[in-house]
């Protein structure tokens, strides 16, 4: 399977989110979806993308990113040593022009998946003319 890469996603939803069991459902989710073989290949990715935030224009703060994200850091590398942190962890949710920059810039987001704002090509390039050139 030369070139083939995993994406899972995790997330909660609006009732979880509002019950304060984000952590615990991403925990979860991580612990039920990833292999620790596949986690320690190298070709896994998992994207943090709360169901709530997703298309609804609104989205978690940043420092609540930035706490899930650690979090989802070490649930990697409990479950797969120093191959967890390697790997990338992705946000989802209501990615903008507005927001990507910050988003990006936060600890342990290493890049974001960018959904409705795909849809038109100007939205798509607006959120583009926004991230880091990397060299």
């Amino acid at each position: 399977m030369t070139g083939i890469s995993t994406i899972v996603c995790i997330g909660e939803t609006d009732a979880q989110h509002s019950a304060g069991t984000t952590l615990a459902v991403c925990g979860e989710q991580i612990a039920g979806s990833v292999p620790a073989e596949l986690a320690r290949s190298g070709t896994l990715a998992i994207a943090y993308e709360p169901l709530w935030a997703i298309g609804s224009g609104h989205l978690p703060t940043p420092n609540q990113i930035a706490e899930v994200h650690g979090h989802i850091r070490k649930c990697l590398m409990e479950l797969a040593g120093t191959a967890g942190a390697e790997m990338r962890i992705l946000y989802g949710g209501s990615v903008t022009s507005d927001n990507a920059h910050e988003i990006l810039g936060l600890a342990n987001v290493d890049g974001v998946l960018i959904g409705g704002a795909s849809l038109l090509a100007a939205d798509f390039d607006a959120v583009l003319r926004t991230l880091p050139v990397r060299a």
